[in-house]
């Protein structure tokens, strides 16, 4: 390989070019090439393995039509080696993209123990109502949206895809999800099991923006282990706003829940409204 000062200098890096690179074997060294795309994975496979990695690293890259069994083996691992934040699979034209790894890992009255990839959908699976009429009461668990009166419509017909397309590798989970609402707010809540579940403000936003605080006199039912953002709409807050108005599952008033509007405000909107059903879920090598 010639000195340094025989090459040409350029700006322009495509990812198929070559850089050059000494290898070095004993008291031999020999002359390698690698591309910028191969040694942007060369860097990503030597970084390290875990959840805090993984968690910290936007890609994007189209991993395909279906999870293989090696890359169910790198989740079961804890490793999630060669996964990273955004990328995706495309199953029956949907995309399902990583939003987070190990997020409900050790959360729950009965903790969770399996080593997870948190999927969130890019775009809405279908439009329903949290409830016929405009009434929070019974909160999340106790709406039309939850217990399948939208049955066609409604989570029931997202999980039905979700099921069908990552069939035996959904995640089951506990969550404390509100049950009760009173004077606006929501007042009580259960442990359940969740596999498919709307998504809350902190899981978008990072915090609360209009389900209710403390007015003084009562402490509204916040408890949630869904208390961080998604690390996803952290590196890509551009992909919370995906254009349709959806559905978040917290209780803003006796009237209203929350929701992403069209434009990527937070918003909320009457029950009675139809908005899409967006939701979030884990997959692990060996599900519900």
């Amino acid at each position: 390989m010639g000195k340094m000062s025989s090459f040409t200098a350029t700006n322009i890096l495509s990812k198929n070019d070559y850089l050059p690179i000494l290898q070095t074997s004993g008291s031999t060294t020999s002359n390698m090439k690698t591309t910028i795309d191969a040694l942007k994975d060369a860097i990503l496979a030597n970084l390290g393995n875990g959840a805090g990695v993984h968690n910290s690293i936007y890609r994007g890259k189209n991993l395909g039509t279906s999870v293989t069994a090696d890359q169910y083996n790198a989740i079961d691992s804890g490793n999630f080696d060669d996964l990273f934040i955004g990328d995706y699979w495309t199953v029956n034209s949907k995309i399902y993209r990583i939003a987070a790894f190990d997020y409900w890992y050790n959360k729950g009255d009965t903790a969770c123990t399996k080593h997870h990839v948190v999927l969130v959908p890019d775009a809405n699976f279908t439009s329903a109502k949290m409830n016929a009429t405009d009434t929070t009461e019974g909160g999340y668990l106790g709406s039309d949206m939850y217990t399948g009166a939208n049955e066609n419509t409604g989570l029931s017909a997202a999980k039905t895809a979700i099921n069908t397309a990552f069939s035996g590798h959904i995640l089951s989970h506990r969550e404390y999800l509100c049950n009760t609402v009173s004077n606006g707010y929501p007042s009580a809540c259960i442990w359940t099991d969740s596999t498919v579940d709307l998504m809350n403000e902190p899981m978008v936003y990072g915090s609360y923006i209009f389900t209710g605080v403390n007015s003084g006199t009562s402490i509204p039912r916040l408890h949630t282990i869904d208390n961080s953002q998604l690390p996803l709409f952290s590196h890509r807050p551009d992909l919370i706003c995906n254009r349709g108005h959806w559905w978040l599952r917290d209780v803003v008033s006796a009237s209203y829940f929350a929701n992403v509007n069209h434009t990527g405000c937070a918003d909320y909107s009457g029950a009675s409204l139809s908005l899409g059903v967006r939701p979030a879920f884990g997959i692990c090598k060996s599900g519900v």
